[in-house]
């Protein structure tokens, strides 16, 4: 689909490209697809797809062929990146490639659907404010998403492998920005993540 035009605005991009082989090693369940017990039938995707979409205009990277995926975030913004089982890095550099124009982003994974909107706002509201790197932190620890200013796109563009954009947090000042949201270090990865999700 044609993506809009996210000049000056800081995105939200949902990486959603991964084939989460720790949830089902035969590749045939899509953790993605699971519907949350908390979340009135909503799947995983679908549901951290409406709260990041609820704070900041959004793009949403895919892999190919998943037209079921399509069908839970239709109503969003999506791209479709080829080299996927690259690693993370490769649908993360394609998803910034895709909005390049953007003030900044707010890199959210789309297997960590309890994030909170409020925490997405912190973190772009950090950035606006001057922060090059705003990660969120609940009880001291930090957790995800991440949030990184325009400074970084050359960086983000380059980034290879499965470690994401880890190596610019190692490397570069971080502004942590506390949060009263668990949902930061909640993730599904395998079927009992989802029955002990929001417990």
């Amino acid at each position: 689909m044609s993506l809009p035009l996210y000049s000056g605005q800081i995105v939200g991009l949902l990486l959603a490209a991964g084939r989460g082989r720790r949830f089902d090693p035969a590749g045939i369940q899509s953790k993605l697809l699971q519907t949350l017990p908390t979340a009135a039938g909503r799947t995983v995707l679908a549901s951290a797809a409406a709260a990041l979409a609820a704070a900041l205009p959004v793009c949403i990277v895919l892999r190919p062929d998943v037209p079921e995926q399509v069908a839970q975030i239709a109503e969003y913004p999506w791209v479709q990146c080829v080299n996927a089982d690259d690693g993370m890095a490769a649908s993360l550099a394609y998803g910034v490639q895709q909005t390049r124009e953007a003030a900044g982003w707010v890199i959210a994974l789309a297997d960590m659907p309890y994030v909170e909107s409020a925490t997405i706002q912190a973190l772009a509201a950090a950035l606006r404010q001057g922060a090059d790197i705003a990660v969120p932190t609940f009880q001291g620890r930090r957790g995800n998403p991440v949030g990184f200013s325009r400074l970084h796109l050359p960086r983000l563009l380059a980034l290879r492998g499965d470690q994401g954009a880890r190596s610019l947090l190692q490397s570069f000042p971080l502004v942590e920005v506390a949060l009263d949201d668990p949902g930061i270090h909640q993730d599904i990865d395998t079927v009992a993540d989802i029955r002990q999700s929001s417990s």
